[in-house]
């Protein structure tokens, strides 16, 4: 894809994903992580507060499965599609203390007409420790 055929697309979704709880700018109660485009991959940095622990000062696993399910559906969105999960596969690897800083990833493994697998990774940005690993199957619902 060229970038003319990017912006537009993306602009026209951008309106309904602005209270997006992870990604969305005006949703004052969400995460609010900004995604990019760096090559093959969508990345973004997120640092999980106190108010975001399951166990006291351990991240829950819903907000890690949270960030990881939008880093891979802004891989598509990014690029203009609007895209649903329809399965995924979550490994947790260890344990994410709050108030430590993490970079999340995503990149595009098959796409096959409405369909894409995509495949992301969340790291501690101290010491690159894998936390969380997760592959999915997204619906696309736009082109």
């Amino acid at each position: 894809m060229d970038h003319e055929s990017n912006t537009e697309p993306t602009a026209e979704l951008l309106s309904d994903a602005n209270t997006c709880f992870v990604c969305g700018p005006n949703n004052p109660e969400g995460l609010q992580l900004q995604f990019e485009l760096v090559g093959d991959y969508c990345c973004a940095t997120f640092t999980p507060q106190a108010h975001h622990c399951g166990f006291a000062g351990v991240t829950h696993g819903g907000i890690i499965f949270s960030v990881l399910d939008d880093v891979m559906a802004n891989w598509l969105f990014l690029q203009g599609h609007r895209a649903v999960t329809a399965k995924c596969d979550l490994r947790y690897k260890s344990p994410l203390p709050t108030e430590t800083e993490v970079e999340v990833k995503s990149w595009c493994i098959k796409r096959r007409g409405k369909m894409a697998v995509i495949g992301s990774e969340m790291r501690r940005s101290d010491d690159a420790v894998l936390v969380a690993q997760c592959e999915a199957t997204f619906m696309i619902t736009s082109q």
